[in-house]
């Protein structure tokens, strides 16, 4: 008997699959596969094959851009870490061959632990919660302070000013997804807002581009991190727009892809903005400190993340049903939230 779907949700052809493992495993033991609720860009499905156990990314079938579904750059990062302060999975093997699963895919460790897609941490104590908060932030920063040239990363970015390459890389995608009857104008705001403001600096390191708590397993009952997923986004970049996507849980509402704002933090032993930024500059040994820019910089990519989201929603290509409808929402409320920013012009 061939692999198996344990849910309608697999996209590909299982016998192919099925081929694949028993080619490089041998035996004959059937695989079965399902699709995991995570991986709204590449979709992501759980592998079980006797004992053995794996996590599948692929790219989405019908890719709008490939380049931002790069499974590579995924596989090389991961194997580069290993070893490494920073925790991932181990990848296991690459596959290029469209042929097989009709796009690219890479098969990595399963990793038993906890995602939380909440930034609240609902059902932890007040000293987890901080201890957890702790981890996320040591955890930023020792990707930040690896020596990425030293674990072969060293071309993993372009040439040039980093502000100007991904303004200009994240302006096309937002004109690629966008549909004629999408209303956002905070969002073309904010274009026009950066592009009057790109600084230049020299600070350079590893970024992960997506560093947010439902992109990290935690242990199984402790509060610290034990691997750090969706690495599609990674690059050679400032280490600030990092750290200003990871913060923004803190301008965002609890709605607002699971933010803290308006809930009582110090009650619940979430740290302040504040608190969690100096923890880091410390941990890092960052010269640099969060400006305005930054972090309405994250804010439009938070938002034409999430209009990406509405565009594979309207191809059939995310997993959940009401996928458009959410990512027009998000990008709607990452707009209001960078304007809110700009008219501020204060930073923590």
């Amino acid at each position: 008997m061939g692999a198996q779907a344990s849910d309608g949700d697999v996209d590909f052809d299982l016998g192919r699959l099925d081929a694949c493992l028993k080619d490089w495993q041998g035996g004959d033991v059937a695989a079965c596969v399902s699709r995991t609720s995570g991986g709204m860009s590449n979709p992501t499905y759980f592998v079980t094959r006797g004992d053995w156990r794996a996590v599948l990314r692929k790219q989405p079938n019908n890719a709008l851009m490939p380049s931002a579904h790069a499974i590579d750059r995924e596989y090389r990062v991961l194997t580069a870490l290993q070893g490494s302060a920073v925790p991932t999975p181990k990848p296991y093997r690459y596959c290029a061959d469209r042929a097989v699963l009709g796009t690219p895919f890479y098969l990595m460790e399963w990793l038993d632990g906890r995602v939380f897609y909440d930034y609240a941490l609902p059902g932890l104590a007040r000293d987890e919660r901080a201890s957890c908060y702790r981890s996320m932030c040591a955890v930023l920063a020792a990707i930040h302070t690896l020596d990425y040239r030293a674990v072969g990363l060293g071309d993993f970015g372009k040439p040039g000013n980093y502000f100007a390459r991904q303004l200009n890389r994240w302006s096309r995608l937002w004109a690629e997804y966008r549909r004629s009857d999408d209303d956002n104008p905070a969002l073309d705001q904010m274009v026009r807002w950066l592009s009057e403001r790109v600084p230049t600096s020299e600070s350079l390191a590893l970024c992960h581009g997506d560093f947010r708590m439902a992109n990290l397993v935690f242990h199984p009952t402790e509060p610290r991190v034990i691997g750090v997923l969706d690495w599609e986004l990674s690059t050679l970049g400032h280490p600030l727009v990092d750290l200003a996507f990871n913060s923004q849980a803190w301008r965002m509402a609890p709605d607002e892809n699971g933010g803290l704002l308006g809930l009582p933090l110090d009650e619940m032993g979430i740290p302040s903005e504040r608190d969690y930024l100096d923890r880091y500059y410390e941990g890092a040994e960052a010269a640099e400190r969060l400006t305005v820019f930054h972090q309405v910089f994250a804010m439009f990519r938070g938002a034409v993340g999430s209009a990406g989201v509405a565009a594979r929603g309207d191809l059939g290509n995310n997993v959940l049903p009401d996928a458009a409808k959410v990512g027009r929402r998000l990008a709607r409320a990452y707009a209001t939230r960078g304007m809110a920013l700009i008219g501020s012009e204060a930073c923590p």
